[in-house]
C-alpha cells in the first residue's frame, strides 16, 4: 500500500498518534512533531473533530463515560472539548510536518472534518474504531479517492467486510489495523494471531494499533504480518493529556522503532538455501592414505568435517568401489577418484 512516498510493502510504516498529547498548546504540538520524526516515525497522525461534530453536551447516563476507563465520570462532550485540536492549528501543523520531510494525515470524525482536511492534501486519512460502523462516514472520506486506514477495535465480522466494501466502491486502498480499544490494552486482550488471519480473509494491508504499555506488542505484531504500526506518542510524562498513560516517550519510541527495524531484517524471506556455513556440514573424506585399485571401506572413508566432499548419502554406494588413483589422507572424495 503507498502512503504518500512510503510503501509498506518495502517497509513498515510506523505512526506516532499526537491524539491529545498537544495539551492544548500548539507548540507543545509542534516539538512532539519534531520529536517524533527524531525518533524515527514515518508519520504523525492527527485527530480532526470538535465536540459537537462527536456528540451532543447532555449529562444523561448514556454519556457518561463508565467502565473502568481512564476517564471514568466525565461526559462525552467534556472529553473531546478537553481533548480535541484546535482546527486552527492544523495548516501550521501540515506545513511544519512536510517541512522536516514527515509524512502527516488525520483521523477525521464526520463529513465536516474531512472536507477541512482535504485542503491540506493529506496522502490517507484514518477511520478511528469507533467510527468502523459508521458506513456514511467511511464512504464519503473514501469518496476522496485516497487510500484510507481502518482500526477495527470495536468492530464485529461484518462491520469490518462492509467498512472493505464501502471504501472499495471508490476504488482505493484499504489497509485494516488491528486494534483492541482499551486503554490501556492487558496484553492477554491483544490477540496477535488475528493478523495473518485478517490478512488471509481480507486480502489488505494489515497493521496494528497498539495501546499496550511497553513496545513488546508492536514488535511482536511485525513478526505477525504486521505492515503499519500506530502508537500514541508524547513528548513527556508531565504534560497533561487524557491519553498519556499509554503513550510512549521519545526514548520508548526510538526503542521501539529500532526493534521493529531489526525484526524486519531477521524476518527476511522464505529461504531454504542456507548462504552461509554449508563448509562446515560432513561430508566424505579419505582418512587413510589409500593406493589406486585399492576398495573403499569405512577405514579409509569416512564422512567428517568439513564439507568438501561427496554428500554422505553416497557413501554406501561407495564402499566396495576401487579407488581410480592414489589419493592421500585427507583428500575430499569426489565423483572421478572411484572407478568401478
Amino acid at each position: 500500500m503507498k502512503i504518500g512516498k512510503f510503501d509498506t510493502n518495502e517497509k513498515v510504516f510506523i505512526i506516532a498518534e499526537l491524539s491529545a498529547n498537544h495539551s492544548g498548546n500548539l507548540q507543545i504540538a509542534k516539538d512532539t512533531i519534531y520529536a517524533a520524526k527524531v525518533a524515527g516515525a514515518d508519520a504523525i497522525k492527527l485527530q480532526t473533530y470538535t465536540p459537537e461534530w462527536m456528540t451532543i453536551d447532555s449529562k444523561k447516563e448514556d454519556f457518561l463515560i463508565k467502565g473502568g476507563t481512564l476517564w471514568d465520570g466525565k461526559n462525552l462532550f467534556e472529553l473531546y472539548k478537553e481533548a480535541m485540536m484546535p482546527l486552527d492549528w492544523h495548516e501550521e501543523l501540515f506545513n511544519y510536518a512536510k517541512s522536516i520531510d514527515l509524512e502527516i494525515f488525520s483521523s477525521p470524525f464526520s463529513k465536516e472534518a474531512v472536507d477541512f482536511l482535504e485542503k491540506f492534501n493529506p496522502p490517507t486519512y484514518k477511520i478511528a474504531s469507533f467510527e468502523i460502523t459508521d458506513y456514511e462516514l467511511i464512504d464519503y472520506t473514501a469518496s476522496k479517492g485516497k487510500p484510507i486506514i481502518v482500526s477495527t477495535g470495536i468492530a464485529e465480522f461484518e462491520d469490518i467486510q462492509n467498512a472493505i466494501d464501502t471504501a472499495k466502491k471508490h476504488n482505493i486502498d484499504i489497509a485494516l489495523l488491528k486494534c483492541t480499544s482499551a486503554y490501556p490494552v492487558p496484553r492477554s486482550e491483544v490477540n496477535l494471531k488475528t493478523i495473518p488471519a485478517m490478512k488471509e480473509i481480507f486480502n489488505c494491508t494489515i497493521g496494528f494499533s497498539d495501546h499496550t504499555l511497553g513496545i513488546s506488542a508492536p514488535v511482536a505484531a511485525v513478526t505477525m504480518g504486521a505492515k503499519i504500526i500506530e502508537k500514541h506518542f508524547i513528548l513527556n510524562k508531565s504534560i497533561n493529556s487524557p491519553d498519556k498513560d499509554f503513550s510512549l516517550t521519545p526514548n520508548e519510541f526510538k526503542e521501539m522503532v529500532n526493534a521493529i527495524r531489526e525484526v524486519e531484517k531477521m524476518i527476511g524471506e522464505v529461504n531454504f538455501k542456507p548462504k552461509k556455513g554449508r563448509q562446515f556440514a560432513r561430508s566424505l573424506y579419505v582418512v587413510k592414505d589409500t593406493k589406486k585399485g585399492e576398495k573403499f571401506s569405512r577405514e579409509n572413508i569416512r564422512s567428517i568435517r568439513p564439507g568438501f566432499g561427496l554428500h554422505p548419502k553416497y557413501l554406501p554406494k561407495i564402499l566396495g568401489k576401487v579407488a581410480c588413483k592414489d589419493l592421500k589422507k585427507g583428500t575430499p572424495l569426489k565423483w572421478e577418484y572411484i572407478g568401478k
